[in-house]
This record gives C-alpha cells, sequence and structure tokens, in this order.
C-alpha cells in the first residue's frame, strides 16, 4: 500500500466511489472539487495496486494558526479493519506538525457510533457540547437547524 498526497483530477475518481462506500447514501455534496484544487499538501490517497482504498482530506485553519481540520475520510469497505484510516491520519498528523499546527479537530454526527469509537480511540478527545445524547456530548444545531454535532479535538506532542 502506498499512501500519496491527491491531485485535483483525483476528484473524478473519488467522488464516484462515494455512493459505494457509504451504501448507496448521497455523499457527494460533502467533499466538493475544490477541496482537490486547494488542499493537495494536507490531503491523501492510500493505493494497493493502482486502486483507492482510502482517502483523507484535510487542511489547515486559516483562522486558528496552531489548528488543523480533518474533513472527510473514506476506506474502502474490504479493506476497512486494515488500519488504513490509521495510517492516513497518522500522515496528515505528521505533516501538520511540520507545518507548526499543535492540534487537530474533526467533527461527526451523534448517530455515528463508529466514527465516534474510532475518533476516542485514536486519542481525539470529546468537546463539551450544550447536550448529550446517549452519554455522548453533542453541540445543538452545529450544522444548521437539527444538524447536530459531535466535535473532536486532539492535541498533538
Amino acid at each position: 500500500m502506498k499512501i500519496r498526497s491527491v491531485k485535483s483530477s483525483d476528484y473524478y475518481l473519488i467522488s464516484p466511489l462515494l455512493k459505494d462506500w457509504w451504501g448507496g447514501r448521497k455523499m457527494a455534496d460533502m467533499l466538493p472539487k475544490l477541496f482537490f484544487d486547494h488542499f493537495t499538501d494536507t490531503s491523501f490517497i492510500a493505493e494497493k495496486d493502482g486502486q483507492i482504498i482510502g482517502f483523507l482530506i484535510g487542511f489547515l485553519s486559516q483562522s486558528k494558526s496552531d489548528e488543523a481540520y480533518i474533513h472527510f475520510v473514506g476506506v474502502h469497505p474490504e479493506y476497512r479493519k486494515h488500519k488504513i484510516g490509521n495510517q492516513l491520519y497518522d500522515e496528515f498528523f505528521n505533516v501538520v506538525k511540520q507545518k507548526g499546527r499543535r492540534a487537530v479537530r474533526c467533527v461527526t454526527s451523534p448517530v455515528n457510533k463508529v466514527s465516534i469509537a474510532y475518533h476516542t480511540k485514536m486519542g481525539f478527545d470529546i468537546e463539551q457540547g450544550d447536550t448529550s445524547i446517549e452519554g455522548v456530548s453533542v453541540h445543538t444545531d452545529y450544522d444548521g437547524a437539527n444538524q447536530d454535532r459531535v466535535l473532536f479535538i486532539k492535541h498533538l506532542s
């Protein structure tokens, strides 16, 4: 397996995979092409035998000079549990540390129990929200009306 930085043209390779990898759910709106044009230094693809098996789209915060943000991560369903996500996250952590960032943030939906478990296992802390859902601290209406979110932060050493 090899990890490399994304290229603008990778958008056209990854975009069709989203629906398949997420069981038919429409996910393409969460991943516009501009991310592949503007965040190539901090976004990565995992490939095996020329096939995309994972990707991570992240960027450096322009407002908080010591932070970076992971926007979207995907791993081919057949390669989950193979530590592909861990390798993509580690690559991102290494690059953003070199760029002077000391914290990484990300967000997920409170119904996404797999994502919540994954991020806490990776060392992310859940940020205190204004309510709790099933014991998880949540930020009400974070992404708009009825769009509650769980916010994470990981401090890099």
